[in-house]
């Protein structure tokens, strides 16, 4: 031993006799606050209470700031959450025609709901879909850039009148433009229009307001590209809506009127009555209608009088409902058929604006019956000629009328009672062979309706003749109520049959899967696997039949999101013989991996374990399609996302006592998940669970086998730990593993195990947060190596040997203190590994008690290493200099040489003093902390008899003294 160092006495104490000193703490800062109440013992049935009560631990909620901060949404989120979604994404989440057979939801009259906002959930979706390419005619006469207007005085309102009926006339017989726009340009002039209008309407010129409407009404006549027509039909309606508002508010914003008992005017309420509008307000609604009356062209005087349909109420209560009658019978006269539907749906829309006071619907269904009146002449000879011009197919025609019908039946379902529904189900029978119209009758009745009929409308389906909808489209739309509500009980059976009847017909493998996706909710919802397994073979043999190069990704996943989302019991679904070929008609690889992980999250939320190995199978099979999508361009929010559900994955499979299964699972795992580092941790955690729970389930496993499963479970760690990146989470779980390898009796693998934590350790990069994580690494660990044996090879203590050679050489931080901190814990290791008997133990492992004893050569050993170590801590004391940190690591010491050696060697008597004195000298000195050390080690000297730590505690001075 090197003169310079302070010879160690270890003090052997009786542990017996330490626990009688010690005092139990039951508070601590840390833990949770535990209310406990006696609550009286009484078993239900059993005799009255015999007083003894049985104490109950209910833990308290405490109500912390930082927690309950932390609970609070920040501004942006709880903002987001509030906020309403913008119109187009609304419109597009609520309702979606893109392929014109979703059944539109009745509303009950009783819902409050903003009627007149039913259309605007339709527009988006009828512009996304009608569009075309080719060039779009635009006759266009209201003032272009350039163009000056003169404007005369008028002294009298005969004068006004005249000029603006001048100005009328001046606008049919003038001259006009006709212009050939492209989509994006016709839309622009529609806007342009717009703004035209509002703005001639802001600078007083009505009349040129008037002719901006006009003329955008005249275009809903044009039919040269029917594709667009219902596009056109929407930009269109959106002006004539804007001018019959302004018109109404400028009406009533003049038709001032006197309370009763009042002199002064006011504005008329939103809900008046016609014998509140004074005179001047009525004449001028009647001027405007006589404007309307002056139009020549018949589709645009219908337009801008449906416009200004509100407007009739200033005029007399029965006018409006007059007017809605008058123009169902007056669109007979419009000749084109598709021209014709529009408009009826535009006056359906315009009488929802005025529902509030028009109590009378019946003009609803008097539209509707008109169209069937009308119907034959979707076929005549003059459309067959239009679109055999414009090349387009008579399916493709009729699918242009679905959005007008689709509305105006849903408003009629929205104000009708079911008998109604049924008078008008029988009109429509007249028309069995018509597709259109049972397509619209499916769209708009209720689907509690349609489904308790869904027998009857498969028989209707199967009678359709024309080229109208086509079969793939009207059972979709059957299928779309059945979904929603599913028909009676005892005809369930019977439905799944028809409508496979009538999907083995479809030939097309889009028809087919677009079908097929509707109809398998209703089949996972209402019907066993073994039905679901059939329609999904049916559904393979359709798509290996088919020749044509078909995509079927986005219907695939449709299809199985339903399945999985509706599904009783996923592992049946699993576990089916199509599931795989199912999922390998997948071509787009990112759809595939989105219904992956669905699939998984679902499974993960529903099952709580599972023993299945097909089942297993499956899941890795999954999880390997999500593994592999990672890449180092993947977000780290997907990477996150996807070691989260795959660690769940592991942790669902159980085999239970099916110990070697388990491991062989988690083999194959590793294998199928090696680029995550996550999944790995999650694995190699599951096998030391599983070696931690072997001795419980010893009993009833082959004994003989156990030792060779438990070092297949450390060396399955041992292999995989160095492919994981982090060095932190490598040694933490050498030292999980290094754990298991002694409770298994491993030493082999254990000192292995340990030695490759020395070894990272040397590795380490330097920096103040390695430094805090080996602080606490390191106390783990030397708890651990009290009860590793030694290696009698290697001599006493060669563990703690190389971990103390590997932290010394480590590159710590300029002023840090951390190294001493865990001097002063290996100080703790050794007094105790100096001990005739440790404190605890590991079961079927000797330590060093039990192999050294009292061996003056292992006592030599101990207090030779510690003499260095306490060496190492006074040379990091005088580098540290005084303060904070010195005090902390000289008390420390001092309380290790007062407590664990022997006083009786006045050299370390004398280290404890100056340690005690160099506390004192600090600014940083907490006295009360100190005079407390003071009098423990009073009370501990005079119960233990320690005459030294006695007369150590006399040489303690305090300023207080």
């Amino acid at each position: 031993m090197s003169s310079n160092l302070i010879p160690w006495s270890i003090l052997r104490y009786d542990t017996e006799k330490a626990k009688a000193f010690s005092t139990t703490v039951k508070d601590h800062p840390l833990k949770n606050i535990v209310v406990t109440e006696r609550i009286p013992r009484r078993i239900l049935g059993s005799a009255p209470s015999t007083g003894r009560t049985t104490p109950v631990s209910i833990t308290s909620n405490i109500s912390e700031p930082l927690a309950t901060a932390l609970k609070q949404l920040d501004p942006l989120t709880e903002f987001a959450m509030h906020e309403e979604m913008d119109p187009l994404s609304k419109m597009v989440a609520e309702m979606d025609i893109v392929d014109n057979t979703q059944p539109t939801t009745s509303l009950k009259k009783e819902d409050k709901v903003n009627k007149t906002d039913l259309w605007s959930h339709r527009k988006t979706a009828i512009l996304q879909k009608y569009t075309t390419s080719e060039k779009l005619t635009m006759v266009t006469s209201f003032l272009l850039e350039g163009e000056k207007v003169v404007v005369k005085a008028q002294s009298t309102a005969v004068d006004k009148v005249q000029h603006r009926l001048e100005q009328l006339d001046n606008f049919e017989e003038g001259s006009q433009r006709k212009l050939d726009l492209s989509q994006t340009e016709y839309i622009s002039r529609i806007e342009q229009l717009n703004k035209e209008l509002i703005s001639a309407w802001n600078t007083e010129q009505r009349v040129k307001a008037l002719k901006i409407a006009i003329q955008c009404a005249k275009m809903l006549t044009d039919t040269d590209v029917l594709t667009f027509y219902p596009s056109k039909f929407v930009l269109i309606t959106d002006i004539l809506d804007c001018f019959g508002k302004l018109v109404y508010e400028r009406l009533r914003t003049k038709a001032e009127y006197y309370k009763p008992g009042s002199q002064v005017p006011t504005a008329l309420p939103e809900d008046f009555t016609p014998d509140m509008v004074p005179k001047t307000a009525r004449e001028t609604c009647l001027n405007w209608f006589f404007k309307i009356a002056s139009i020549r062209e018949l589709v645009p005087r219908l337009y801008i009088e449906m416009a200004l349909l509100k407007s009739y109420y200033f005029l007399s209560s029965t006018d409006c409902p007059d007017a809605l009658t008058k123009i169902t019978e007056m669109i007979h006269g419009i000749g084109n058929p598709l021209v014709a539907v529009y408009a009826r749906c535009y006056l359906c829309r315009a009488g929802m604006n005025v529902a509030t006071k028009c109590i009378d619907t019946n003009y609803l269904r008097r539209n509707f019956e008109c169209f069937l009146e009308s119907y034959q002449h979707i076929f005549s000879q003059g459309v067959k000629d239009q679109l055999h011009q414009q090349k387009m197919t008579v399916p493709m025609y009729v699918t242009l009328y679905t959005p007008a019908l689709d509305y105006i039946m849903e408003v009629i379902t929205l104000y009708s009672l079911d008998t109604a529904l049924t008078d008008l189900l029988s009109k429509c029978k007249k028309y069995s062979n018509s597709s259109l119209i049972l397509n619209t009758i499916m769209s708009g009745f209720k689907p509690a309706y349609i489904s308790e009929r869904c027998l009857q409308f498969l028989s209707m389906i199967g009678q359709c003749t024309d080229d109208g909808i086509s079969l793939a489209s009207l059972l979709r739309t059957l299928g779309l109520c059945v979904t929603v509500c599913p028909p009676p009980r005892e005809q369930r059976p019977q439905v799944l049959n028809s409508v496979i009847l009538n999907m083995s017909l479809l030939t097309e493998p889009a028809d087919y899967a677009s079908c097929f996706e509707v109809w398998i909710q209703f089949v996972a919802k209402y019907f066993s696997a073994k039905e679901v397994d059939s329609l999904l073979g049916d559904l393979l043999s359709h798509m290996h039949k088919s020749e044509a190069d078909y995509d079927c990704s986005a219907q695939l996943q449709n299809i199985i999101e339903r399945i999985v989302a509706d599904i009783s019991d996923i592992e049946s679904f699993l576990t089916m013989e199509t599931f795989f070929p199912v999922m390998e008609l997948f071509r787009e690889k990112s759809r595939q991996v989105e219904v992956s992980k669905m699939i998984l999250v679902k499974f993960n939320s529903m099952i709580e374990e599972t023993n299945d190995p097909m089942v297993a199978n499956v899941l890795i099979y999954l999880g390997t399609i999500l593994h592999n999508s990672v890449n180092q361009l993947s977000p780290d929010d997907e990477k996150r996302q996807i070691g989260e559900i795959l660690c769940k994955l592991l942790r669902k499979v159980n085999y239970r006592l099916d110990l070697e299964r388990q491991l062989n699972f988690l083999v194959e795992a590793r294998s199928c998940f090696r680029n995550m580092d996550v999944v790995l941790v999650q694995a190699i955690q599951s096998v030391i669970n599983i070696a931690g729970n072997m001795r419980r389930v010893m009993k009833r496993l082959q004994k003989r086998k156990v030792p060779d499963f438990l070092q297949a479970c450390v060396a399955y760690c041992f292999i995989t730990i160095p492919s994981i990146g982090s060095p932190k989470t490598r040694l933490e779980l050498y030292l999980l593993s290094g754990q298991v390898a002694l409770y298994s009796t491993c030493l082999g693998q254990a000192n292995a195990t340990f030695r490759a934590i020395i070894k990272i350790i040397r590795e380490l990069p330097a920096g103040p947060e390695t430094e805090s994580f080996l602080l606490s690494f390191v106390r783990k660990f030397l708890s651990l190596l009290l009860v590793v044996p030694d290696n009698p090879e290697r001599g006493v203590r060669s563990l703690l040997k190389s971990l103390l050679n590997a932290l010394r050489n480590f590159k710590w931080q300029d002023n840090s203190y951390v190294l001493g901190v865990i001097y002063i814990h290996v100080i703790d290791l050794l007094s105790v590994a100096g001990q005739e008997m440790y404190p605890y133990r590991i079961e079927k492992v000797e330590a060093n008690d039990s192999l050294w004893g009292s061996d003056p050569k292992f006592t030599r050993e101990i207090t030779r290493i510690t003499a260095i170590v306490i060496g190492d801590v006074c040379s990091i004391l005088r580098n540290l200099g005084p303060g904070q940190k010195q005090y902390q690591i000289a008390l420390d010491l001092f309380i290790r040489i007062a407590i664990r050696s022997d006083l009786s060697n006045e050299e370390l008597n004398t280290l404890a003093v100056k340690l005690w004195n160099l506390c004192l000298k600090t600014d940083q000195a907490d006295l009360k902390y100190m005079m407390t050390t003071r009098s423990y080690l009073q009370g501990k000297a005079q119960h233990s008899s320690n005459v030294a730590l006695e007369q150590l505690t006399e040489k303690l001075s305090l300023p207080t003294d």
